[in-house]
């Protein structure tokens, strides 16, 4: 299957500090990624280049064929974008809220209203959805973003660190829903600290560190390149953070 998303040779520096170097990842629809590294990886700001708030220094990032500089407007029509810290407009309820992108997005009074009811529906946002955001918690806030960044059927869905916050309900609600959506045809790109998450519902990882990707594949490629008494997720991401930096060039090949 061709990838509607290509990342190619792509990097990214922050004053004299490499963030982001030679990155190469493709994403396909109908599959979960998971990005996976510790603090300061880089995964923030792989992220931020492909929903367009940074722009790489070197290389492409191009959306169903769309560029990410050059055609900016045409390729974020394309994404949903849900960020490590939700923010909502304090002083508007959550239906308001959703009016709000909906308009953003061009659709008229009729068109946003089914829509909005159908991601309240979709999120369990009914009970909440009519008070003011400010009255919120962490966990409402991330479920009404996930609703902003579904609205207008994005056929590439990126979230940063979706667990976070969330109570076990609703943590299983979000996970219910990205595979559902992945089933449907949906990509979705998340980067995550949460290890059993990504182990549980990814269809393949990457692991990131000081910048760079080490890993791409499924967790059952990563077993059979590191084989180890403990074979779990965890045990496995420490071997590669732990490993001696010229090994990269050998991790990097699933």
């Amino acid at each position: 299957m061709a990838a509607i998303v290509e990342i190619k040779a792509v990097g990214r520096d922050y004053g004299s500090t490499r963030a982001v170097d030679d990155l190469n990842l493709d994403l396909r629809s109908g599959e979960l990624f998971a990005l996976l590294g510790h603090n300061g990886a880089g995964k923030t700001t792989t992220i931020k280049m492909l929903v367009g708030l940074l722009k790489p220094q070197t290389g492409t990032i191009t959306v169903d064929g769309y560029d990410i500089v050059e055609s900016t407007r045409e390729a974020v029509s394309l994404l949903g974008y849900v960020p490590d810290q939700p923010y909502l407009y304090d002083k508007l309820s959550g239906r308001e809220f959703l009016d709000f992108i909906a308009g953003m997005y061009g659709y008229d009074s009729a068109q946003a209203k089914t829509l909005v009811e159908r991601e309240v529906e979709r999120f369990g946002l009914g009970p909440f959805v009519d008070d003011l955001c400010e009255s919120y918690s962490h966990g409402m806030k991330q479920r009404t973003v996930f609703a902003a960044a579904m609205l207008h059927n994005p056929r590439v869905l990126v979230v940063d660190e979706p667990m976070v916050g969330l109570d076990p309900q609703s943590i299983r609600l979000v996970k219910d829903l990205l595979r559902q959506e992945v089933a449907n045809g949906l990509c979705v790109f998340m980067s995550t600290h949460t290890l059993a998450a990504a182990e549980e519902i990814a269809d393949r990882i990457g692991v990131m560190r000081k910048s760079r990707l080490l890993f791409t594949g499924t967790v059952s490629e990563l077993r059979q390149l590191h084989p180890a008494s403990d074979q779990s997720l965890e045990a496995l991401y420490l071997h590669l953070m732990n490993s001696p930096p010229e090994d990269d060039s050998l991790q990097a090949t699933a």
